[in-house]
């Protein structure tokens, strides 16, 4: 993912993060709705960031932002079939994506943000997924579970 402030930003940025990260969702989602049986669970994934205003991440947050008002309606338009939407917003998680390129001190300082002192492991992130699709989430829908150990 390349990151830029909005003055240094061209189109050309601009439309490969609408394209992949809000596009790509609502691709899917249309599949999904057309295509799943009653029961069914469809789970987006969003991000923290776009509750952390952080510099150089507007595109990226403003599309996470459109994910989540996505979610919140198809769960609202699948009235009736007994499918559930919701998505995950993870924080810093622990993946070689997160950790290239960052300094170590950078790292250590998000890790700090959130009061569980730690960045999330993908098996955070994993297990809130697998509990959105088990019958135990049953009841939740139009959701949006922030998996980021309390950042924001």
């Amino acid at each position: 993912m390349q990151l830029s402030n909005i003055v240094g930003a061209d189109d050309a940025l601009f439309d490969r993060q609408i394209a992949v990260n809000l596009k790509g969702v609502f691709n899917g989602l249309r599949e999904a709705a057309k295509r799943l049986r009653e029961g069914g669970h469809i789970i987006n994934f969003s991000s923290s960031v776009m509750g952390l205003y952080q510099p150089t991440y507007a595109i990226y947050a403003a599309t996470k932002v459109g994910v989540e008002a996505m979610t919140h309606i198809l769960a609202k338009e699948l009235r009736g079939r007994s499918i559930t939407v919701n998505a995950i917003a993870p924080g810093p998680t622990a993946t070689d994506l997160f950790l290239k390129g960052k300094p170590q001190e950078a790292i250590n300082q998000l890790a700090k943000m959130a009061p569980l002192e730690r960045l999330g492991e993908p098996e955070d992130i994993a297990n809130a997924v697998a509990f959105l699709a088990s019958p135990d989430a049953a009841w939740i829908n139009g959701q949006v579970l922030r998996a980021n150990g309390g950042i924001i």
